[in-house]
């Protein structure tokens, strides 16, 4: 992998009939990191099944019961870091998810920093606005 290289392993969509191709979830991947123009480094999207994002939930969050999607940010641009820059983990629970590739936007958008639990409407609006080019 080169400087400017981006890796998107995708787990667990063989049980996801839905779920999008490999392709097609590294363009999402992509598009919402290069609207905060990262556009290297590794991300792991993960399909799993209600148990386990309500364990992950709970855990991670304190709040109780499935989700639809949780994001675990690794590390933002951390140069010490030998191989490619891991920039985090998102976890998506298709029975609890409306619009998957809307989810993984959403994931990605969370593993650079947004919030829309704590901003003013900007990583929503974002989100709509991407989902849009990328239709």
């Amino acid at each position: 992998m080169t400087d400017t290289e981006l890796e998107v392993e995708v787990l667990g969509a063989a049980e996801v009939p839905a779920a999008p191709s490999s392709q097609r979830t590294e363009e999402l991947v992509a598009a919402a990191l290069a609207a905060h123009g990262v556009a290297d480094g590794h991300v792991a999207v993960s399909y799993v099944d209600a148990a386990r994002i309500a364990e992950l939930n709970v855990e991670h969050r304190g709040k109780d019961g499935p989700t639809d999607v949780l994001s675990f940010p690794i590390d933002q641009d951390d140069a010490a870091t030998a191989g490619p820059r891991e920039l985090g983990d998102i976890v998506i629970c298709a029975a609890e998810t409306a619009d998957l590739e809307e989810a993984i936007v959403h994931g990605t958008l969370h593993l650079v920093g947004m919030d829309h639990e704590v901003d003013d409407g900007e990583m929503l609006a974002l989100q709509d606005q991407l989902m849009e080019q990328l239709a």
